[in-house]
Parts: C-alpha cells; structure tokens; sequence
C-alpha cells in the first residue's frame, strides 16, 4: 500500500513538467460578437471563459492533471465557437452557431463542471429566455 502512496505522489509530481498552457490569442475587437448590453453581460459571465480569447485564467489551471482538462475545455469551447472573432464567421455560420446556442443554453451550457467551480455562471431562467430571444431562433 505504502509503495502505492509514493507512485501516485511521483507520478503526481512528474506530470507537473508536461506543459498544458492555456493563453489568450491575441484578438482583433472589430471581429467581436455585437450584441445587446444585457446580452454581452451574460455571455462574458458565462460563456467567454470557454468560448473566446478572453478566458479568466484560474489559479489551480497551472497543476497537473486539472490543466489538462482545463485546456481541454477550452480548446474544444473555441473550436465550437469563438465570440472573439464572431465576425469572421459567414452568414450561414453565424445563424447556425446561434441556432447551437438557442439550445445550448437550455440543455447543456454552462457545462456542469465548470458550474462546480464558477457558480455564478448559472443562467437564470431569465437570462435563457434573454439568449432565446436574442438570438431571434425557437425550439428545435
């Protein structure tokens, strides 16, 4: 048991030298999503963290193994989409990726993970009903 304890304590300590660095590209402002003030408070509370090149980085993303997943979340978040460079997206694009966020919002999003250590990202029902309508889509 004894040799168990210290395996799990070197391998926790060697993990710790493979680098899994999570930056903030350098982004353009003009290429931002524009939307309502109400609306960008929202999404900067709740989404941006995962879903732009403004993430809030946490302290404990720097210790092994949460900065693997921490990046993980991250690079999966911005490849689904980017409020960062919304404007960069087509027209068929953009009114795709709020269709996605229409239903996001009301099963999926914030991950419920991410909600363990950011509970004040939790939508309100109000505020749900403030992205469906702002995204102009209905129910699938």
């Amino acid at each position: 048991m004894k040799s168990v304890l210290i395996f799990i304590v070197v391998l926790l300590l060697a993990i710790q030298f493979i680098p899994a660095k999570i930056t903030n590209p350098k982004s353009d402002k003009s290429l931002e999503i524009k939307a309502p003030k109400e609306v960008m408070k929202i999404l900067k509370k709740s989404c941006y963290d995962c879903h732009s090149n403004e993430v809030k980085i946490p302290w404990y993303a720097s210790i092994a193994p949460a900065s693997f997943f921490i990046k993980r979340h991250i690079d999966l978040g911005r490849q689904w989409l980017n409020f960062s460079i919304w404007e960069s997206y087509s027209a068929k694009e953009k009114d795709k990726k709020l269709g996605e966020i229409f239903k996001s919002v009301y099963h999926a999003m914030p991950l419920p993970d991410y909600l363990k250590m950011h509970k004040d990202a939790k939508l309100s029902q109000k505020q749900k009903d403030l992205i469906r309508d702002w995204t102009g889509k209905v129910p699938y």
